[in-house]
């Protein structure tokens, strides 16, 4: 009695789930019977869901571990681009099942024994190599498309705070408000926009308030919140096309090393530029002002960042080479505990760079010189108070000219009313039966979620409008804000100087002759301080405000 193992694929989902595998499973026993081959019930490998342009597939994977043993004497396809759809991939695939003593048998196309077989085989292979080609096209150009139209489909799973509709529960898939996430998601927002807590402080926030993670996991992770804080869906516009497969291999991180898995040959995925996204309106969960918060300071936490620095550092994340652009780090030198630190530009680490040659001929400062140099300069800022009146003011009267807090309060109120009165005309309809209790239901949860939204932009705009009396108070106040701040300024910590700093200094330029300090505040003297010696050398710098 001869043994056949038979082989069935489907690419697709929606293939799977119309059961064309079970047609595939049924011809190719209805074959194998005809012929009086016995077939194992353990001998039928099918991969439902698996793309032929892959090898790696765990029902072909068995298959092919079964004919290295030399047990499977027939394998029954219905066709070569089952197996495969690369035609390199068949070769390949014919060869080592031919070498195993396995007997290829296609219904639909048998196996090649004379040259013209073989050739007609050829061309079946690229056929199928060039219709998965133009499907994929296709699918890419008509998923751009939908996108353009702003179709809500091609963004498929939903993310946390939200819960995908599909056409066929709703008519037109869309994204509708999951209330106990959106409320986690607008907490967590405005918790990080608020300052004064990191991600892994909110992150044990959560999880002592036993608040499940998006996974259901009771432990939440820091990982988590950076990509939620960084999806523009929560501010009402889903992004398509964020990223892109590129050619390159990606490289094996530890994790993958450990559980021994391969990394396949084209499977880097890098971000797009932001230009390139296609935005796609959903359902705001904050606003657009709270939004823009969080990602300047995400994008602050990213530059001062403190990393493995044990000892803080006044400049840490301020210091730019104007030579070669690369930031400057500190290192320290000198036996035991006595150590000097040293701002230093990393263009001149030549055995650091690609090729081993240096791009810069920048000297290192002495780190104690150069903060006590950068510092006082920002303190004699700080001395007038009318220059820092003038600050804020111009930046208030800019939030004012962006946005006008009190119009755009305005606006949202109106559009609450119009939405409130769409809902009272939908009941009225209905109980005056010019409509449907399906078409009720149908429209009564988009204008629902409509007027959530706009109540929760309005929440927020609130809570702008006391940040701005705030800096108010604070202008009121400043005379004797600044001599606290000029009494305290000898004896306060190096953390209590970066706060400061950082609220007025942008960055600081290290030029060969001269230091560049880019604030805030206008200063009203163009002469700058006499020059400063920075190390045991004969160079002098100077400090010039910009």
């Amino acid at each position: 009695m001869i043994h056949a193992a038979l082989y069935a694929r489907v690419s697709s989902t929606r293939q799977k789930q119309h059961e064309t595998i079970d047609s595939q499973t049924a011809c190719l026993r209805e074959h194998a019977q005809a012929r009086g081959w016995e077939i194992p019930e353990e001998w039928v490998f099918t991969d439902d869901g698996w793309s032929g342009a892959s090898l790696v597939r765990p029902a072909l994977e068995r298959l092919r571990d079964l004919s290295a043993q030399r047990l499977v004497e027939r394998v029954v396809c219905l066709s070569p681009d089952r197996l495969a759809r690369n035609y390199a991939h068949q070769v390949l695939l014919v060869e080592e099942f031919t070498r195993n003593g396995t007997e290829l048998v296609f219904i639909h196309n048998p196996v090649a024994t004379t040259p013209e077989q073989a050739l007609m085989v050829q061309f079946q292979g690229m056929i199928a190599e060039y219709e998965r080609a133009q499907i994929a096209e296709r699918t890419r150009r008509g998923k751009l498309h939908r996108a353009r139209s702003g179709a809500t489909s091609v963004l498929g799973r939903s993310p946390y705070g939200y819960r995908y509709l599909s056409r066929a529960e709703y008519g037109a898939a869309v994204y509708a408000v999951a209330e106990a996430e959106a409320v986690v998601v607008a907490r967590i927002f405005h918790r990080y926009a608020a300052g004064g807590i990191s991600m892994r402080a909110l992150a044990r926030e959560l999880t002592a308030d036993q608040i499940p993670s998006p996974k259901g996991n009771a432990q939440w992770d820091a990982g988590t919140l950076g990509r939620l804080l960084r999806n523009p869906a929560y501010m009402g516009r889903a992004a398509f096309g964020k990223t892109q497969a590129v050619s390159t291999a990606p490289r094996a991180n530890r994790t993958s090393r450990l559980a021994g898995r391969s990394i396949p040959a084209k499977a880097g995925v890098v971000a797009r530029p932001r230009e390139e996204w296609i935005e796609i309106p959903v359902p705001a969960l904050v606003s657009e002002e709270v939004f823009a918060l969080v990602q300047r300071r995400l994008a602050e936490n990213a530059k001062f960042s403190p990393r493995n620095t044990k000892t803080p550092a006044l400049l840490q994340g301020l210091l730019v080479c104007d030579v070669c652009g690369y930031a400057y780090n500190r290192t320290s030198q000198g036996p035991g505990p006595k150590k000097y630190h040293y701002y230093r530009c990393p263009g001149t680490n030549g055995w650091e760079l690609p090729g081993g040659i240096k791009v810069c001929t920048s000297r290192p400062l002495r780190a104690d010189a150069l903060d006590e140099l950068i510092w006082e300069k920002v303190i004699a800022l700080l001395s007038d108070p009318a220059l820092v009146r003038d600050e804020l003011e111009r930046r208030l009267e800019r939030m004012r000219d962006a946005d006008p807090v009190q119009a755009r309060q305005q606006r949202l109120h109106q559009e609450i009313a119009t939405v409130e009165a769409q809902i009272n005309r939908m009941v009225s309809a209905y109980q005056e039966e010019l409509v449907t209790l399906q078409e009720l239901r149908d429209r009564m949860p988009g204008l629902r979620t409509r007027r959530h939204t706009l109540q929760r932009q309005l929440d927020a705009l609130a809570a702008q409008l006391v940040d701005q009396q705030a800096y108010l108070k604070l202008a009121e106040n400043l005379e004797g804000f600044l001599s606290r701040l000029r009494e305290s300024a000898r004896t306060s910590s190096i953390l209590d100087r970066q706060r400061v700093l950082r609220a007025l200094v942008k960055e600081v330029r290290i030029g060969p002759d001269r230091i560049t300090i880019k604030h805030s505040i206008p200063s009203t003297s163009s002469d700058p301080t006499p020059g400063y010696l920075l190390r045991c050398r004969s160079l002098n710098l100077v400090a010039e405000p910009e």
